[in-house]
């Protein structure tokens, strides 16, 4: 895990990110995305504008992976961050994921979200939901045959959940 930093994403970063969205999404067995999402549609959900993205990185400039951290709701849910996470498919197994999760929870956490919430982890993503739950997500809800994978069919979707903070300490903001 030597060499490796997690930095905030740059336009520079985006052709090895598409290389591991294409990875992740040509298998539809992990992501909702489409095999026939465009390069642009990908810089677009990567870049939003609510969004904060990170990549992870040996050396300057070999992008192992990356993630994104925004609001899952406006105006009066923007206190859960959401996040969606890559890693390329060379880097998987050695604890990059780990280390995107852990360095999210932190950004997050200095970001001023409250609490996390993955609202669509796949059932049959082990390695995802095994990771998330040593990080202390919860599986709070399962969507029953919502995620339609490429292998084994219709298979469920997890909604995973963690406080960041103890709710007794939080603040309602003023009225908005």
């Amino acid at each position: 895990m030597r060499d490796i930093q997690i930095r905030p994403a740059r336009d520079a970063d985006f052709n090895a990110m598409w290389t591991i969205f294409q990875a992740h999404v040509a298998t539809g067995e992990t992501f909702a995305h489409g095999g026939a999402t465009s390069r642009e549609a990908s810089h677009e959900y990567w870049f939003a504008p609510s969004a904060t993205t990170f990549v992870a990185v040996k050396g300057e400039e070999r992008v192992l992976g990356m993630y994104k951290l925004q609001p899952t709701h406006p105006g009066r849910g923007n206190h859960v961050a959401g996040a969606c996470y890559m890693v390329s498919p060379n880097a998987q197994g050695v604890g990059v994921g780990r280390m995107l999760g852990e360095h999210s929870i932190e950004e997050a956490r200095r970001q001023r979200y409250l609490a996390m919430q993955f609202d669509y982890v796949v059932s049959t993503n082990s390695p995802a939901i095994n990771l998330w739950k040593r990080l202390g997500f919860s599986i709070v809800g399962t969507l029953p045959k919502a995620y339609r994978h490429r292998r084994l069919g219709y298979v469920d979707a997890y909604v995973m959940y963690k406080l960041l903070e103890d709710p007794a300490r939080w603040e309602l903001p003023e009225e908005d």
